[in-house]
């Protein structure tokens, strides 16, 4: 299946903490903006629902003044509610071909592949616009995280048609890598909202495509 959305997929893609303060996290989001960030993701796994709407609500108007496009995480719901400009979908979400059909052609569609290439080509067939692996480089917060070796992502360019994106743990030096090796943008959330500067560590990372 086709996808027809206007956005082009690439480049330093930031996906919000959980933050139940509203207007810190659009602060934040937006000297993330003014970095270099293509395409940011709402997620909050500790809000409610009412919360999950404020803070989507002004995280797109802020999205759009930058002409960034926003997608929402796993909430097909809100995502249609507040007209965002997509969804992201992880394998226990909703059906992607459902959120598809029911979205239209126009909208973004990200699905998490972890570390298996047969669920990016699954999703590709489904209609995604986007997959995001995830994660190459370990960590000592997060011990249980998936490795996806480099490998994975030079083979994915071979066999996917649709954007590439990785996520987990990414430093500039180890982003380099992944980028060299295929993946046609990196996410970051907390190597970017925990961050001094939020708008110079964007900026740095956002640095690396045009380097590239």
């Amino acid at each position: 299946m086709k996808n027809h959305h206007p956005y082009i997929i690439s480049g330093l893609y930031a996906v919000t903490p959980n933050d139940l303060d509203t207007a810190r996290l659009c602060k934040n989001v937006e000297a993330a903006l003014r970095g270099g960030v293509k395409l940011v993701q709402y997620r909050n796994k500790v809000a409610d629902t009412g919360l999950r709407l404020m803070q989507a609500s002004a995280l797109l108007a802020l999205c759009r003044s930058f002409k960034v496009p926003l997608v929402i995480n796993d909430h097909l719901d809100l995502c249609a509610q507040i007209d965002a400009d997509g969804l992201h979908l992880g394998a226990t979400d909703c059906d992607l071909g459902a959120a598809r059909r029911l979205l239209g052609k126009d909208k973004i569609i990200g699905a998490s592949s972890y570390n298996q290439l047969d669920l990016a080509q699954k999703a590709e067939d489904a209609g995604a616009s986007y997959v995001i692996f995830g994660a190459s480089f370990n960590s000592d917060s997060t011990p249980d995280t998936l490795e996806v070796p480099l490998s994975v992502f030079t083979e994915a360019k071979q066999k996917i048609n649709i954007p590439i994106v990785m996520i987990g743990n990414l430093t500039l030096d180890n982003a380099a890598q992944v980028i060299k090796a295929g993946a046609t943008s990196i996410a970051l959330m907390n190597g970017l909202f925990n961050a001094k500067n939020i708008q110079e560590t964007s900026q740095q990372f956002a640095q690396l495509f045009t380097n590239h």
